[in-house]
């Protein structure tokens, strides 16, 4: 209490009343190859659809689809997973060609310490590049209308003085000699595009789209649901003007201006809005050629500009803040004044007479499924720390020995989540007979070592890949992290995911490997949970086994994730005792918070005893003097039946039942 000088009342508050939180059980992680998605950094996903929009559909290749579907197995049962994505082969599609691999969001803006960042300008990729890594991003177009000048156009006169020549009307595509480029014997400044719409007549209402240039000859086809196919529907003659428009300006509800932002700040009207458009140009994306999947409306070229709400509208920053799928790499070489600011008064940022529209079709985007055993260690790594990363289930996917034995021990270093593996492909699809996949299974699983943080099954499910329309063989791991997430929404972690009850795994249109008793057996004194068919019952989890091989109470994924679950929130409170002194008074505070939170768990069957020990006995003055504090919790499990002994006994008639109990 402070020191009081005069006669006073001060108040002060201890707070008493902290308890054991609640801790996630049920966050799932995975290292997959993808479609597409950010690399190199760890992405929350919630449901099937979110992996799709964020990493693409499953892909053909055995390297992708197998990680993929095991992801999305998972999603079924649980909503929490984590994706790391390896690719450093892949590279973005870009606008020049160049390859250049943009790792993810903070690589663009920050760099990785070795290549980037990106947000000041890469003018070797030209203008644009797509979001992600990856062959999806050759699909993509941009286009951008820098003014109201390129927006729309109407050019007076009369075919001569427009550099007209005189056409006949025609069925098919027609070619138009006219002065493209203004002059002598045109109008100054008149322009063209590709993908332009014009029309020739202030009479007739029929318009035309520019499909090609050529010094000065359009090429041109009819525009407009009416009009889809064929050349000019009359004979250019005699009209007095050409109007021309962006081939998107239907999409927008006016011309690029000036900002507000701009006008407030600038004594010159300086046209600093564009209009910019993603387009899935060859239907890779959405599935339609041409589909519009972003427009961005008067955004700015004015490096601090703001909207009338105050969030960033310079063009760079809003894609990098908005778009799904592209970045903004470099500025047009034609318009050096882009990314200026509008803090000076009077000056004229922009001449929008100097700017053209730009359409860039992004190319040399490539996929990188073939990842290496390096990659994809970096990649479970990721996951290693536990005091920056939420882990409880981790997913291995399509199996090797290294991955496993990588994914066990990241999960036995972190103590507080669970490996879950399935043998190879090799080992059951396509083998003989049960016993030899008994044999393969086997064999795989004793290479690899004995820790409770892992779960092993016996193989491969087959099931409908609804993006490709087929049926694929996937390792049923990401099934068996998905039971341990739904047991922990019906149940508590410290119940078996196993058995009838909990153990029901979906999407199994039939087994690889499907063990009868005799096999049974040999899989769960190899440390190995067999998943089985029973007829009219479904598929189901049939053991709940860790992956130790010692005897012991943690050879049990029950238990094993009961004292995850109860370490991990003793823990976290037990931080708040940091930096206090160890005396009975904290001590007592440490009892009273972990003694009701064991009586919960036991209340919930999770154990059937425990005690604290927390005081002077295991904290003498030379704990206290190492500036230590020493808490022992004893804690009984509560076992799951694995075997259950029904015994059947026939008696004489008229001998009691007393008398044979027993015998």
């Amino acid at each position: 209490m402070a020191f009081q000088v005069s006669p006073g009342v001060q108040v002060t508050e201890k707070d008493l009343t902290n308890v054991v939180p609640a801790v996630a059980t049920s966050i799932a992680g995975i290292v997959m190859a993808a479609e597409r998605g950010p690399t190199d950094s760890i992405t929350a996903i919630a449901s099937e659809e979110e992996l799709v929009q964020i990493f693409g559909e499953p892909q053909s290749d055995s390297n992708h689809f197998e990680d993929w579907m095991s992801a999305a197995a998972f999603l079924g049962y649980g909503n929490a997973l984590r994706v790391v994505r390896p690719a450093s082969a892949a590279v973005n599609a870009c606008t020049t060609g160049t390859a250049i691999l943009i790792k993810n969001t903070t690589h663009w803006k920050d760099g990785d310490g070795t290549t980037g960042p990106y947000s000041g300008g890469a003018a070797s990729v030209g203008q644009w590049a797509a979001r992600t890594a990856g062959a999806w991003g050759n699909n993509l177009k941009v286009a951008m209308c820098p003014s109201a000048a390129e927006f729309e156009q109407t050019f007076s006169g009369n075919e001569d003085t427009l550099g007209v020549v005189e056409t006949a009307a025609a069925a098919g595509a027609t070619t138009v000699v006219m002065d493209t480029a203004g002059g002598s014997a045109g109008v100054a400044g008149a322009k063209y595009n590709v993908g332009d719409i014009v029309h020739f007549f202030e009479a007739d209402g029929s318009e035309y789209k520019v499909t090609g240039i050529s010094t000065d000859t359009l090429t041109i086809e009819r525009y407009g649901t009416a009009n889809t196919a064929g050349g000019l529907r009359s004979a250019i003659a005699d009209f007095t003007n050409v109007r021309r428009r962006w081939e998107y300006y239907d999409q927008f509800s006016s011309a690029p201006g000036t900002s507000t932002w701009v006008q407030d700040r600038s004594g010159v009207a300086t046209a600093d809005e564009m209009h910019i458009i993603v387009i899935d140009e060859d239907g890779g994306i959405s599935g339609t050629p041409g589909e519009i999947l972003e427009k961005y409306e008067g955004v700015s070229k004015v490096a601090d500009a703001r909207t009338a709400e105050g969030a960033a509208n310079f063009y760079v920053d809003v894609l990098y803040n908005s778009s799904s799928f592209i970045y903004c790499m470099d500025h047009p070489s034609v318009a050096s004044g882009y990314g200026a600011t509008a803090a000076v008064q009077g000056v004229t940022l922009y001449s929008a007479q100097a700017e053209v529209i730009t359409s860039n079709s992004l190319v040399a985007g490539v996929d990188d499924y073939a990842l290496t055993e390096g990659e994809i260690k970096d990649g479970i790594d990721r996951f290693k720390d536990s005091e920056t990363v939420d882990l409880s289930l981790f997913i291995c996917g399509k199996a090797s020995s290294t991955k496993a034995g990588n994914a066990m021990d990241m999960c036995t270093d972190r103590k507080d989540a669970v490996a879950f593996v399935s043998p190879e492909l090799s080992d059951v699809v396509a083998v003989a007979n049960e016993v030899t996949q008994t044999s393969n299974v086997k064999a795989f699983f004793d290479a690899l070592t004995s820790t409770s943080y892992g779960m092993f099954d016996s193989g491969y499910k087959y099931t409908y890949d609804k993006y490709n329309d087929t049926y694929r063989w996937i390792p049923l791991n990401g099934d068996m992290a998905g039971l341990c997430a739904r047991t922990d929404l019906v149940a508590d972690a410290w119940f078996s995911p196993g058995g009838f009850n909990r153990g029901q795994i979906r999407g199994v249109v039939k087994l690889a490997y499907n063990p009868q008793k005799a096999n049974r057996d040999i899989l769960y004194r190899a440390r190995i949970n067999p998943v089985c068919a029973f007829r009219g019952q479904g598929t189901i989890l049939y053991g709940d086994k860790t992956a130790q091989s010692k005897p012991s109470a943690f050879d049990r994924i029950n238990v094993r994730r009961l004292f995850i679950t109860i370490e991990k929130a003793i823990s976290t409170a037990a931080k708040f005792q940091l930096f206090e002194f160890n005396d009975e008074f904290t001590r007592a505070g440490f009892r009273n918070m972990v003694e009701p939170f064991l009586r919960d768990v036991q209340g919930r069957r999770g154990v059937t005893d425990f005690l604290v020990v927390c005081d002077e006995s295991n904290n003498p003055g030379s704990v206290i003097d190492r500036n230590e504090f020493v808490a022992d919790i004893f804690v009984k499990p509560a076992r799951s039946i694995n075997f259950i002994s029904l015994n059947f006994i026939a008696t004489k008639t008229g001998v009691a039942f007393s008398e044979v109990v027993g015998a």
